[in-house]
């Protein structure tokens, strides 16, 4: 298999290689990684401290993210991928919504309710906020953008799934630089949670739903693990690994039906 394959974009739209996506997203994560120790160490936050005030979280996560965002957002409107983005036209069976679902239900059960309330409703509503920026923002540059350029180089969709959640995993290496060793085994299970997000995309035909559950599904584990100073382990952070266990199976049992049949699916495009 090789991706040096030449664009075939539809006529009429901007096409990017892989290297200009390449340097997109280098300069996506430069933003989020080096913009955040900046402005952390500028204003005096330790590593371990960033999520524990609403304060901390305005500068640690909405400053760095928030940049990102809109410099996401910026690349996909003067390249005029509004429509690819935002809507899939590659859809598969219904069954697959169970992937939303599991989440749904691991987002209900994960979120550590009592420590939210200990911080109050304002410190809350600035993390949510803060965690939907993560959402929509790595979903508009690696399912959005990323997609695209996969398939606008003739990938089959079997390789945009495993490409674009290769490459989603390993940019999240680059938080070796605030937490070591331990960036490893979180970029192998935010592979993983690409190819969900993939899939959410594909199931719902466009780039929003994946987007939506993707910063909820960082709210809720960040309220169990982050928000409160040696915050206890939470017993409802389990339903966050059993969401990864749960789909693996489904996935894996049901993975060659996944795509529609052929003649349904020649018939939607």
């Amino acid at each position: 298999m090789t991706l040096q394959q030449e664009p075939i974009a539809p006529t009429g739209r901007r096409q990017l290689s892989y290297g200009a996506f390449a340097v997109i997203v280098i300069a996506y994560l430069a933003l989020i990684q080096i913009g955040g120790l900046l402005v952390t160490n500028a204003a005096g936050i330790a590593s371990d401290r960033g999520f524990v005030t609403t304060h901390n979280v305005l500068i640690s996560l909405w400053i760095p993210v928030g940049a990102a965002l809109i410099f996401t957002y910026a690349v996909i409107a003067i390249l005029g991928w509004q429509q690819p983005v935002f809507r899939d036209d590659r859809p598969v069976q219904r069954w697959v919504l169970i992937v939303p679902v599991v989440f749904a239900a691991g987002i209900i059960l994960a979120t550590d309710y009592s420590s939210l309330a200990r911080k109050g409703l304002g410190f809350t509503l600035i993390l949510l906020i803060g965690t939907q920026f993560v959402g929509w923002g790595e979903e508009g540059m690696f399912r959005g953008i990323g997609v695209t350029v996969l398939r606008d180089h003739g990938l089959r969709e079997g390789q945009v799934a495993l490409w674009s959640s290769v490459i989603f995993g390993i940019v999240h290496l680059t938080n070796a630089i605030g937490h070591g060793a331990s960036a490893i085994p979180q970029a192998i299970a935010v592979s993983l949670a690409g190819y969900f997000f993939y899939l959410m995309r594909r199931v719902s035909r466009g780039n929003v739903l994946n987007s939506v559950i993707h910063g909820l599904f960082d709210f809720s584990i960040v309220s169990g693990t982050a928000i409160i100073i040696n915050q206890r382990a939470y017993a409802g952070s389990v339903a966050a690994i059993l969401v990864y266990i749960i789909l693996i199976v489904v996935l894996l049992a049901r993975r060659h039906r996944i795509e529609l049949p052929a003649v349904s699916q020649s018939g939607s495009e």
